[in-house]
C-alpha cells in the first residue's frame, strides 16, 4: 500500500472481523494518517458527510455495495481500493464506471478506481467569448474556406430587361369593373359567363303570365320558382343552374 502513503483520513469497511484490528493498523501504517471503520452491511446506515476521506478500502466487494455513496464521501481525486471481490471483474468494473468512478484498473491482487477531480454536482461558469474579439467576425467567412458564387452569373440577359408596363397591367389595377386585352386573372372569363346568363334571362317568356305573384301561381316548369314575387315588368336575374333541366 506504498502509494496510499501520506493519506490524511481513511475509511476501512470490514466484512469479517478476524485479525481487524491487525489490517487497521497495517492501512495506518501505510498512509500514516487517521482511518475510520464500518461494517459492510452498516454503510447504508452510516452519516459521513461528502468529501470525508481520501481512500476508502473494501475488504469484500460485491455489485450490492452502494458505490455512488462511496463516491460521494471521498474528496475530489480519492481513491478506492478493493481488497478482494464476489462475481466476474468485468461486471464490477462497469459497476464502479457507472457509479461515477475513473481510472479503474485491475491490479495483481485488488481493484481500484478514483473520484474525478471536482465536487459531484459542482459547476463552472464557461465563457465562449474572446477578449477583443468583434461582433462583426462572427458571420464572417472565409473566401479560401468557402468557395461563393457571383449572383450575376445566375441570371440571363432576358433576365436583366425591365418589363414593358403595360404587360405589368392587371384587372384589378384599372379601377372599373372591366377585363384588360390580355386578361389572365379570370376576369374576362367570369364577365362572359355573367353576360351568357343575362342573355338567356331576358329570352325567358312565361307561359302562363302568373310568374310575377310567386310560386302559388307559378307553373310546374317555371323558371322562376322558389324566388319572391316581384313586380310585373321588373327585370330578374336568374342563376345559371335554374336554367337547366334537372333531368
Amino acid at each position: 500500500m506504498e502509494q496510499f502513503k501520506g493519506l490524511k483520513k481513511s475509511l476501512y469497511i470490514w466484512t469479517e472481523s478476524d485479525d481487524l484490528d491487525k489490517r487497521v493498523e497495517l492501512l495506518k501504517d501505510a498512509t500514516e494518517g487517521e482511518v475510520a471503520v464500518e461494517n459492510v452491511h452498516r454503510l447504508s446506515f452510516s452519516s459521513y458527510a461528502n468529501s470525508s476521506f481520501d481512500l476508502i478500502v473494501i475488504e469484500c466487494a460485491q455489485l450490492t455495495d452502494n458505490y455512488v455513496k462511496l463516491l460521494h464521501m471521498l474528496k475530489p481525486s480519492g481513491k478506492l481500493h478493493l481488497f478482494s471481490f464476489i462475481g466476474t471483474v468485468a461486471s464490477l468494473m462497469q459497476e464502479i464506471k457507472l457509479s461515477g468512478f475513473i481510472n479503474c484498473s485491475e491490479g495483481p491482487d485488488a481493484l481500484t478506481a478514483e473520484k474525478p477531480g471536482y465536487e459531484t454536482g459542482s459547476s463552472a461558469r464557461l465563457s465562449f467569448a474572446k477578449k477583443n474579439a468583434s461582433a462583426l467576425n462572427v458571420w464572417k467567412i472565409s473566401g479560401d474556406d468557402e468557395e461563393l458564387i457571383d449572383e450575376e452569373e445566375l441570371l440571363d440577359e432576358e433576365d436583366k430587361l425591365k418589363p414593358d408596363p403595360a404587360v405589368l397591367k392587371v384587372c384589378s389595377t384599372t379601377g372599373k369593373r372591366k377585363a384588360c386585352k390580355n386578361c389572365s386573372c379570370g376576369l374576362a372569363d367570369e364577365l362572359e359567363r355573367e353576360k351568357k346568363a343575362t342573355t338567356a334571362t331576358e329570352n325567358i317568356k312565361s307561359s302562363c303570365g302568373s310568374c310575377y305573384l310567386g310560386d302559388a301561381f307559378r307553373c310546374s316548369t317555371c323558371p322562376y320558382l322558389g324566388m319572391p314575387a316581384f313586380k310585373p315588368g321588373e327585370k330578374v336575374q336568374l342563376a345559371n343552374n335554374l336554367l337547366k333541366s334537372d333531368i
